[in-house]
């Protein structure tokens, strides 16, 4: 598709959160926020959506920043890409969000997009969400009735669409600390390095004993093989109380492939997206499983 110039519209800059959630109620339907605006622009110049007001969050301090607090991390809306990719405490403690950001478009997209922006966007390839659900994140939305917090597993209702309310604004990730002896793993299927959507995404985060011999707690993440990125319960059941080989991590990677539903698309047919997540579930349960057994881990 043609894509067009931008179409005229106001720009809004506030410098707090009630000052942004007083314009998205006054431009009621005709307004649209603004994050790093590498979906957003998009969509507009192809004219999937015609905002009449653009109100921007840059500006606004208490969205920004990572912070490694007690109760775990807090990663604000307005936390771009390339900064989660360059954080050395995710790369450390939610390793499996780190691998997220390393696949994810062009450095200069990193530097521009958002993390919230991408959850907010609600793509089924969404390549933050299934690492965000095996660590059993939750985001913080505001509204002028308070604040709610939702987990990420729950925050996608379809292609494009998601939980958040035409006049909410997403203002924060939470993740808990990471339980002892854990670790998780993403891949991601694309035609071009760090390009493409994901034409598939596995996350996996796995626990186990004190020996590092049995897989105590499993989370399976799969994303781009349904109309939103899923658990894969299932597969996770086959982890459980097992000491993991090959063996385990290839039936896990079967079952997962049963449990996918995915599309065809000019990406990828249904068949082939079935068959990669048998091999990518496999591949990032065994990855998450050598980083426990690391030396010095």
């Amino acid at each position: 598709m043609f894509i067009k110039r931008l179409p005229k519209f106001e720009y809004h800059a506030p410098t707090s959160l009630p000052e942004a959630l007083d314009l998205l109620a006054k431009y009621d339907g005709k307004g649209a926020v603004l994050a790093g605006g590498t979906d957003l622009l998009v969509s507009m110049k192809k004219r999937e959506v015609l905002p009449e007001h653009l109100i921007s969050l840059k500006g606004i301090a208490e969205l920004k920043g990572i912070h490694d607090e007690k109760e775990g991390l807090k990663i604000g809306a307005l936390v771009t890409l390339g900064e989660i990719e360059h954080s050395k405490m995710i790369q450390d403690k939610f390793r499996v969000l780190w691998d997220a950001a390393q696949v994810m478009a062009s450095r200069q997209i990193r530097n521009l997009g958002t993390i919230g922006g991408n959850l907010c966007s609600a793509a089924p390839s969404a390549d933050t969400a299934p690492p965000l659900i095996v660590l059993d994140a939750s985001v913080e939305i505001i509204s002028p009735n308070g604040k709610r917090k939702v987990l990420v597993e729950n925050f996608f209702k379809g292609p494009g669409e998601s939980d958040l309310r035409p006049s909410e604004i997403l203002t924060q990730i939470m993740i808990p600390n990471p339980l002892k002896k854990s670790s998780g793993a993403y891949f991601k299927l694309m035609r071009r390095a760090a390009m493409d959507l994901a034409q598939v995404g596995i996350a996996a985060c796995l626990s186990f004993d004190s020996g590092k011999r049995t897989c105590t707690r499993a989370r399976i993440a799969l994303g781009a093989v349904g109309l939103t990125p899923i658990r894969a319960l299932k597969a996770e059941q086959i982890l459980l109380d097992k000491e993991l080989n090959e063996t385990v991590g290839k039936e896990a990677g079967k079952i997962a492939a049963q449990e996918a539903n995915p599309r065809s698309s000019l990406r990828a047919s249904k068949e082939y997206r079935r068959e990669m997540v048998e091999v990518l579930t496999k591949r990032a349960v065994m990855a998450a499983y050598s980083r426990i057994t690391a030396p010095g881990e």
